[in-house]
């Protein structure tokens, strides 16, 4: 009981210095960018979206257009990393700008039957940040940290608007029996076990769409968290799936993977009935590379394009359930690892930054970068001040190609499933702890990722004084939690 208290405590004055903490960052941005108009700015983050999954960086059987025309047209960073290996703590991540070892979600932790363990409204996140610059904010998709009316509401964390679920085990569901307006429940009707009307990521686009045009005039932030591919394997029968259906042929469907989720409106079934799976997926992705074009069409439309920052990544690495295959598609690329791993398959994604006349087109940046900079990033953006204690570094200079550029000392990771684990990444180090609360004595690998991008082979044994010295930034960056607790003393 005691130490619940201490731990509860130390979360509550560490949370406390995040909000009443800020950094003028106005001596940065003085040579940086001239923020007379304050810029768009618009993060669309897929859902389980592998490193391999795409056109331009080597995917054979998936055509992504769109989304590499956006890379050839913005920066790609080669070395960026997720908040987290699964949804919660890596949105979580990305809002508050906190790593796991310190932001206060740190597992998918369902609660009731409607949502996840909620955000507490009591620390600093992106959505504040930007409402208080002026800027007309919303959400729309998967927000997966709490409900309406409770702490984790999106309104309760700067968002004017929010359109989609609160559920991400709800939202493992292509076609809901309904979704949700700001509080309000929005029935989908004909949608049911049997009858699939209405393909929600359609709709939550379009509402999307009609945020941007009703806020062509103000700055807005635009947060687009796309709940494709992840889970149940569902798309419409439209001439994407058609011409992947003709490409694959007749498939046999791949049995639902290892860590299969299942929330309150879930089957097996709906998983396993899938007849074409390989397909399926192909126009679940490809259906993300249209929404992406239709973004971008539409700010080209509004005159918008040169005053607006889009930032594309994925939430964590590819997963293997509800039937998916990333074998099949190398889903993973160079990378060893999928979801709930915290190899580089698990934590690294595809990020690109597009901003015409700002960003030098077809530019590649190796700047090791991760969720937690995404808000420092964009209050840079914004011109705003950054909350301070938070882990996040901004790379507004990155973006503008100047030499300024502060660089993380390392970054960490922690997972709460599948006995526990922990990584670092220090430089060209990579060290991944696991069975750090059960099933086993914790053991460390560590790798070289200049020589051994697929983590291949473990040199801890060669390096001991490495292995230490990571080990030890494990445990300096990990704050204890009393709802999500890591290590044995917290889990008694």
């Amino acid at each position: 009981m005691l130490r619940s208290i201490v731990s509860t405590l130390v979360l509550l004055v560490f949370s406390a210095s995040v909000i009443f903490s800020c950094n003028s960052r106005e001596d940065q941005r003085e040579d940086s960018v001239s923020l007379g108009t304050k810029p768009n700015i618009i993060f669309i983050l897929a859902d389980d979206l592998g490193y391999g999954d795409l056109g331009f960086l080597g995917q054979q059987y998936i055509e992504t257009p769109n989304i590499d025309k956006l890379a050839k047209e913005g920066m790609f960073f080669t070395s960026h990393y997720s908040g987290a290996t699964v949804c919660a703590p890596s949105r979580s991540s990305f809002l508050t700008g906190l790593h796991t070892g310190h932001t206060p979600v740190r597992g998918n932790l369902q609660v009731g039957s409607e949502g996840q363990y909620p955000l507490p409204d009591s620390i600093a996140s992106i959505g504040r940040v930007m409402r208080q610059m002026g800027y007309k904010t919303g959400a729309f998709g998967k927000w997966g940290l709490g409900f309406a009316g409770n702490s984790g509401d999106p309104i309760k964390h700067g968002f004017e608007r929010f359109y989609g679920y609160y559920s991400q085990s709800i939202a493992h569901r292509y076609y809901p029996a309904y979704l949700w307006d700001n509080g309000e429940k929005v029935v989908l009707e004909g949608n049911d076990w049997t009858k699939k009307t209405v393909y929600a990521p359609d709709l939550i686009q379009q509402e999307t769409i009609s945020f941007i045009e009703e806020n062509k005039e103000n700055p807005f932030f635009l947060y687009m968290p796309i709940i494709m591919p992840h889970a149940e394997l569902a798309a419409p029968d439209d001439e994407i799936f058609q011409k992947y259906r003709d490409k694959f042929g007749e498939e046999t469907p791949h049995p639902a993977g290892p860590g299969t989720e299942y929330g309150p409106d879930m089957k097996l079934s709906a998983y396993q009935s899938q007849p074409y799976p390989h397909a399926t997926f192909a126009a679940m992705v490809g259906r993300i590379d249209r929404y992406v074009g239709e973004i971008v069409s539409k700010l080209k439309e509004l005159g918008l394009t040169e005053n607006t920052l889009i930032i594309f990544a994925s939430d964590n690495g590819a997963h293997q359930e509800g039937g998916a295959d990333p074998d099949f598609f190398n889903s993973n690329g160079p990378f060893r690892g999928y979801k709930r791993d915290l190899y580089e398959g698990g934590v690294r994604t595809p990020m690109i930054a597009w901003w015409p006349g700002t960003i030098q087109a077809g530019s590649e940046s190796d700047h090791i970068s991760a969720f937690w900079d995404l808000l420092p990033t964009f209050a840079d953006v914004a011109g705003a001040d950054i909350p301070g204690h938070i882990d996040g570094i901004s790379f507004l200079p990155t973006l503008l190609q100047q030499k300024d550029q502060k660089e993380h000392g390392f970054l960490y990771w922690e997972f709460h499933e599948q006995g526990g684990k922990q990584a670092v990444r220090q430089g060209k180090w990579k060290a991944v702890k696991l069975q750090v609360f059960g099933g086993g004595s914790p053991t460390v690998e560590l790798y070289d990722l200049d020589a051994d991008i697929a983590e291949e082979n473990n040199i801890a044994a060669e390096n001991p004084g490495k292995v230490k010295e990571l080990v030890e930034l494990m445990g300096s960056s990990h704050i204890p939690n009393p709802v999500f607790g890591l290590l044995p003393s917290e889990r008694k």
